[in-house]
């Protein structure tokens, strides 16, 4: 590798911060908190640099960093969100297919039926259903098992289709 870590760090942010800052914005439900945190994971990724393994993907390295950068954020700034939780035990057997097509219209509704499921599921499904991550990566920048990132998704898509349901988003013709 001949580039310079600033030269390395200025094309993962070419490549990866429009990405990251919409993973960030869906945990904090902020813009401007948001740009800031992006920009706070690239410095944290040019000072660890030297400590990153280069035959691992740098993008699930990145998106553990900005994990880690929100998490302490809303740890610090907003304690009542970090301990709220939304308990919600009733099963619902038929989750929302993998196909779920988000049009502008629904990208909205969706993005706030989101933002009001408890924390760990609002991850999951961030990073297994829309940046795609596999079950592999999405543990490793959460730093869950994977048993822990399959159970928690299993869970948190019913109570997602509930929600929708709750706020009226719902539309079979959409699914």
């Amino acid at each position: 590798m001949t580039d310079s870590p600033k030269d390395e760090i200025t094309r993962l942010y070419d490549e990866h911060s429009r990405s990251i800052i919409h993973f960030i914005i869906l945990m904090v439900k902020d813009y401007s908190s948001a740009e800031d945190l992006t920009h706070d994971t690239f410095v944290k990724a040019y000072t660890k640099w030297d400590s990153f393994n280069h035959q691992a993907s740098e993008r699930t390295w990145l998106f553990s960093i900005a994990h880690n950068v929100t998490m302490d954020y809303i740890r610090k700034r907003k304690p009542a969100l970090f301990m709220k939780e939304f308990f919600q035990r009733q099963h619902d057997s038929a989750p929302l297919p993998d196909e779920f097509v988000i049009t502008e219209e629904t990208s909205s509704e969706l993005h706030l039926a989101i933002g009001s499921l408890k924390d760990s599921y609002r991850k999951v499904i961030i990073l297994r259903k829309i940046k795609q991550f596999s079950i592999e990566e999405t543990s490793e920048i959460l730093g869950w098992s994977e048993s822990k990132v399959k159970s928690t998704l299993h869970r948190a898509m019913p109570a997602l289709r509930k929600q929708i349901e709750k706020e009226g988003y719902w539309d079979e013709e959409i699914i």
